[in-house]
């Protein structure tokens, strides 16, 4: 078993907050991907903003960041 003894200083608020840090880090990474590695093997004419991978791990990260903050 692991033993997180070493965290029990640790408040609540302040793991939220590096939690919170961490997805706008994560939400972050994923905007610098480029565009063309977003879209790969999608032709060009057939491209949509649906298919856009960043909007959607963009909206995950933002539904999973805004339930963890309201808990």
């Amino acid at each position: 078993m692991f033993n997180f003894d070493w965290l029990s200083g640790v408040s609540q608020e302040t793991a939220k907050m590096i939690f919170l840090s961490l997805y706008a880090l994560i939400g972050f990474l994923v905007l610098l991907l480029p565009t063309e590695y977003v879209y790969q093997g999608i032709a060009k004419e057939d491209r949509h903003w649906w298919n856009n991978l960043k909007l959607w791990s963009i909206a995950v990260l933002s539904i999973l960041a805004s339930i963890y903050n309201h808990f």
